[in-house]
């Protein structure tokens, strides 16, 4: 998401080395299942593998019996246990302060099944600091036998750790990370340890999601400054989609191999604004296209392996001028058809970011959804995520269409939770 300039740290910060181990999890049985079948996918054909007998001298023998073609077995279907109450919850993500608990978010979770958290904020906190904060909120999930309030599916925990400005978790136990220009000084081999140690220490704290990295194309180093949400703060890799790519995907791949789900943003573009969305309505990009190296960056990134997109909140006059992206269909589609993008596609901000006030929460939250997006964020203001669920849920009971599009939805990001056991 776009932030608010705080004090730059120094620019040339260098992590430093600090690993910690992903602690073990409970899982449901029917999400252990689901999981399994990724496993199963996973080893199919290996016994291709094995030993291939010689020729052989004996006297011919019969023609074999031909043998069945086995029965595929049923596949089964990740949101099959659940009702459409935690369906919908799993559609949203509740922010809540990282140094205690928010009231609001607990709840959320507990009567709203809400399917994620994010924690908003600074912490000078060590890592057991976080990790009892999320703890508060995992052992509302993570019940036997899935009784909890989403059904076992445990939730996501994810926070802004990019570097820089940008850095939720700074107390022992977490590197003082570098601006994201500052990074792409680092070789792409360089940057993967680095972002696989910064992984870790997320993982060590029960953070299993990082709403990073930023995958924008600033127009150039000379107007940086120019570009209020991104270049100004230092949060770009680069000028040009080929080291985007190279340096974006390297922060990736590095979370991925500390179990920690990355997320490109802000799709399709905040490279070339003047406003930041975050406080300043009507922000329009004149520059990304359909077609455009802003849009087809995202085709070989996700294909990098699993991640998650988050859409912006500015309007792309060259593809939809009529409202902000994340409620449009035109944009979101863009991410499945001209990128293929087939995983979980989430929000910016829509609980207290200027850009869509002009909606009450409750057409915010169905319309993202009714554009495509499967996942909600509501990170800086949990108290508009009542009513945000209520629409949801109560659209979903009279409409049948819209209860379709909860039911992939929520699917999706079941599925890509599983994936990243």
């Amino acid at each position: 998401m776009p932030f608010r300039s705080r004090a730059r740290r120094r620019l040339d910060a260098q992590p430093r080395s600090l690993t910690a181990p992903r602690s073990g999890r409970r899982r449901s049985p029917a999400f252990a299942a689901v999981a399994g079948l990724a496993l199963i996918a996973g080893l199919a054909g290996c016994a291709a593998s094995g030993p291939v007998p010689g020729p052989s001298t004996s006297a011919p023998t019969a023609s074999p019996t031909p043998t069945p073609t086995p029965t595929p077995s049923p596949t089964v279907d990740p949101i099959a246990g659940l009702s459409l109450e935690q369906r919908v919850g799993q559609l949203f993500m509740v922010g809540t302060q990282v140094a205690s608990a928010s009231p609001e978010t607990l709840s959320a979770v507990a009567d709203r099944h809400a399917g994620s958290i994010f924690l908003h904020g600074r912490t000078d906190g060590a890592t057991s600091d976080v990790a009892a904060v999320v703890a508060q909120f995992t052992t509302l999930a993570d019940t036997p036998a899935g009784t909890g309030p989403t059904g076992g599916i445990p939730l996501w925990v994810a926070t802004d750790q990019e570097g820089g400005e940008v850095q939720v978790l700074q107390g022992p136990g977490f590197d003082d990370m570098p601006y994201a220009i500052r990074q792409a000084d680092q070789s792409a081999a360089q940057l993967q340890t680095s972002a696989t140690t910064w992984g870790r220490q997320l993982a060590a704290a029960g953070v299993t999601m990082n709403l990073a990295p930023v995958a924008d194309i600033v127009t150039s180093a000379d107007t940086r400054f120019d570009n209020a949400p991104i270049g100004a703060m230092g949060r770009q890799y680069g000028y040009d989609a080929a080291t985007v790519e190279a340096k974006a995907g390297a922060f990736a791949a590095g979370m991925r191999a500390a179990g920690v789900m990355p997320t490109f943003k802000h799709f399709p573009g905040l490279g070339h604004v003047t406003g930041n969305t975050d406080v300043t309505a009507d922000v329009v990009d004149t520059t990304v296209t359909s077609g455009g190296p802003d849009v087809t960056e995202y085709g070989p990134l996700t294909r990098s392996g699993p991640a998650v997109v988050m859409v912006s909140s500015a309007i792309y006059q060259n593809i939809d001028p009529s409202g902000p992206a994340v409620f449009s269909p035109d944009v979101v589609g863009l991410l499945r058809s001209t990128v293929g993008f087939g995983g979980v596609i989430m929000t910016d901000d829509v609980s207290a970011a200027v850009a869509v006030q002009d909606r009450s929460p409750a057409d915010r939250a169905v319309g993202a959804l009714s554009a495509g997006v499967d996942l909600v964020l509501v990170s800086a203001d949990p108290s508009v995520f009542a009513p945000m669920y209520d629409a949801v849920l109560a659209k979903a009971q009279s409409d049948p269409a819209f209860a379709q599009r909860v039911d992939d939805a929520a699917r999706r990001v079941v599925a890509a939770k599983a994936a990243r056991l």
